[in-house]
């Protein structure tokens, strides 16, 4: 049986969601499978894995072949360093503790970069929020001067009506 690790389809139109399998490659996309490894999320940023990485490990030694997005997870999450340091452990290169130590530096280093990128992405969001909050305000208040403007000549005419109209009262002759 050719053992394949793909990505099944769930989720609704337009967002969609995936489970990682473990399937026969004859078996449809969204059909049935052997086993369930774990879950991805495209739609959240940066997108959200959730894997079992013993289980994944374990198909991958065995010979299951994964799809290529499937496969860019598995290497985003460490499975294929984890099996390339335990071929070296086989061959001698060096024992299981030194393995797990590059493992978790290399894992430690991977979780510093993407923290990174989640901070600066964060960062520059707010920059940007913070821009276009600054230029509003900036518009409301050249749009609340021209009102004032506006209102002053209102009251400006008003004011001038009146006082012409007094005036014009007063140097009228009453007869009497």
């Amino acid at each position: 049986m050719a053992t394949k690790i793909r990505l099944q389809r769930g989720g609704r139109k337009g967002y969609a969601f995936y489970r990682i399998v473990i399937a026969d490659a004859r078996a449809p996309r969204d059909g049935r499978f052997t086993e369930k490894i774990g879950t991805y999320n495209p739609n959240t940023n940066p997108a959200t894995v959730d894997l079992n990485f013993d289980r994944a490990l374990y198909w991958v030694e065995v010979g299951a072949q994964p799809t290529d997005t499937v496969r860019n997870i598995l290497r985003h999450e460490g499975v294929y360093m984890m099996k390339h340091l335990r071929v070296g452990v086989k061959k001698g290169a060096f024992d299981e503790a030194e393995a797990q130590k590059r493992f978790d530096s290399w894992k430690d280093a991977k979780v510093k970069g993407d923290d990174k990128v989640r901070n600066d992405t964060a960062k520059a969001k707010k920059e940007a929020y913070e821009k276009e909050l600054k230029a509003e305000k900036a518009y409301n208040e050249n749009v609340a001067k021209k009102v004032a403007e506006k209102k002053a000549a209102i009251a400006a005419a008003k004011a001038k009506a009146e006082a012409e109209s007094a005036d014009s009262e007063a140097t009228v002759p009453t007869e009497a």
